[in-house]
């Protein structure tokens, strides 16, 4: 295979330009056009209904379904494993170079399908259009970035030389990976579980969100159309708490790949530690999990700069990322001013359909979810200064107005607590490690950030503000592939660093081989045999 060009960022399209808008609107209208259809299961290349059905609704109309999916049966998620697994066989022999070409094969069917997949982030998930455009353009980088870093681990690794020995290290792949991404990046995260897997040679069941299984679907499609074999990847939405928990479970099983809640998180943990009869490994999890964020305001910090970044991480995507800026920890020095510049600057948002495009912020995603965060709301007001929003409105569409409170005890629930909508707690800090104790207070270790002028300030941050993923100056959320490795620590995961030079090591193991030189004499070469048979002839003359 030819040397790649060096990997580069996916830019992002400008919906402020009609032509970027008008064919967005466009595939909108496309996908819209198709709703209701019946999408089959995807085991070993055959297309299979079951007995049980989900639907899969826009959260900004619940009226509207996108589409109806098969939820697996606990058989059919056996099945699954048991599929993969045989195809598993023969394609961990698959060479690096065949698995990347498809790989890039993938990243340029993406960019053709683009505005498609941006449709379905914004119908399916509720995102905004930008938001939408970003989870896309992060997936589109996943199948980059993989693909190279499937190059560069496939050759040699670096071993120390020993006389008389010839010592290689190689990393091959571990067979069948269970991939259960959440709904909040139906794309980004399901590609990039799923590209690493493949990219590095596995076979994957990928158990998409039942709140996003159109995306899934759409990426398997994708998938399959860039030539990757059946049974290689198999498409096999359902319940977690059955089909899930059956191919977790499964001793065919080699590794989970996950992203979602602590609890959900740990409980696969926990099921992957155990060892049924008839298997032979020791099972290997990712566990991407929550994060209760916080944002240092310092007393040096460039306020405006800061109003703008925390209110862009607080509410992005209505506050339903892991990165999300949840708390915000300020110098009491500069708290309320603030204060009273962060309030109006929340007020500017406006709330609506994500298909709107002068939405800022669209619907959460299901009636569970909006229950919970206004259940939290509820609780905010007897733990916080009510500054915004927190009205909510189900009637149609899951919609939330941002919700900011402000004077929360550190030890607060809503200052402790994941809630994963749009709603943050302003908190007052003494000094500067009297902010770093407060953004450390947690369980959690997901991302962070700080806003200082102050040089002490920044390095005292880079060594004590403890997260996977720390910003200096900018917002704690945007995280790109190549650029911001991202995983965190404690209950926030196991700290995989997805988009980074390490990811793929994960999904492989490593074989250590060494060969005694000279016992094998060496093969002439088919030069070195027509000189010596030259030389014979000569001798014979």
């Amino acid at each position: 295979m030819k040397k790649l060009p060096p990997f580069r960022n996916e830019t992002y399209q400008d919906f402020s330009k009609k032509p970027a808008a008008s064919k967005l609107q466009a595939a909108i209208d496309k996908v819209r056009a198709g709703f209701g259809r019946e999408y089959d299961l995807i085991i070993g290349g055959k297309r299979l209904k079951s007995e049980q059905k989900l639907e899969s609704r826009n959260p900004s109309n619940q009226e509207e379904v996108l589409g109806v999916f098969q939820k697996a049966s606990i058989d059919q998620a056996c099945e699954a494993v048991e599929v993969a697994h045989k195809a598993f066989q023969s394609w961990q022999h698959e060479p690096a170079e065949k698995r990347v070409a498809r790989m890039l094969k993938v990243a340029r069917i993406m960019r053709q399908r683009r505005n498609e997949l941006v449709a379905w982030c914004i119908l399916e998930a509720g995102k905004t259009w930008p938001e939408a455009d970003g989870d896309v353009a992060e997936a589109i980088d996943f199948a980059e970035w993989y693909a190279r870093e499937a190059l560069r681990i496939s050759g040699p690794q670096k071993v120390h030389p020993l006389p008389g020995e010839k010592p290689e290290l190689r990393y091959i792949p571990l067979g069948v990976i269970v991939v259960i991404p959440p709904w909040n990046f139906p794309s980004a995260i399901l590609s990039g579980m799923t590209f690493a897997a493949l990219a590095s040679g596995n076979t994957v069941v990928m158990k998409p969100s039942s709140d996003t299984p159109g995306i899934g679907y759409l990426v398997s499609e994708i998938l399959f159309e860039a030539g990757f074999p059946d049974g290689v990847l198999n498409f096999v939405p359902g319940s977690g708490a059955t089909s899930g928990n059956a191919m977790v479970e499964h001793p065919l099983t080699r590794m989970i790949a996950f992203t979602g809640s602590k609890e959900v998180g740990l409980d696969i943990v926990d099921r992957a530690a155990q060892a049924p009869k008839g298997q032979i490994w020791i099972k290997r999890v990712i566990a991407e999990m929550g994060g209760k964020n916080a944002t240092i305001i310092d007393d040096s910090a460039d306020l405006d700069a800061a109003v703008q970044g925390c209110r862009a991480a607080a509410f992005g995507y209505q506050g339903q990322k892991c990165s999300a800026g949840s708390r915000i920890v300020v110098h009491q020095k500069v708290y309320d001013q603030f204060v009273e510049k962060f309030a109006p600057a929340v007020n500017e948002l406006t709330v609506g359909p994500a298909d709107d495009p002068t939405s800022h912020l669209g619907p959460v995603i299901n009636q569970s979810s909006f229950d919970s965060i206004m259940e939290y709301i509820e609780v905010g007001t007897g733990e916080g200064r009510l500054l915004t929003g927190g009205r909510g409105d189900s009637s149609r569409g899951f919609f939330i107005q941002p919700a900011t409170f402000a004077d929360v005890d550190a030890h607060a629930r809503i200052a402790q607590e994941e809630i994963f909508g749009p709603v943050t707690a302003i908190i007052k800090a003494r000094d500067f490690d009297h902010a770093l104790d407060i953004a450390n207070g947690t369980e959690f270790g997901l991302t962070g950030a700080v806003f200082s002028r102050s040089r002490k300030h920044l390095e005292r941050a880079r060594e004590y503000f403890f997260c996977g993923n720390l910003y200096l100056n900018r917002k704690c959320t945007g995280a790109l592939v190549g650029v911001h490795p991202f995983g965190g620590f404690n209950m926030s995961g196991t700290d995989s660093k997805g988009g980074g030079s390490d990811y793929l090591l994960l999904f492989t193991q490593a074989k250590a081989i060494s060969e005694k030189v000279g016992v094998i004499p060496k093969k002439k070469t088919r030069r070195k045999a027509k000189a010596a048979k030259k030389t014979r002839k000569r001798g014979r003359k």
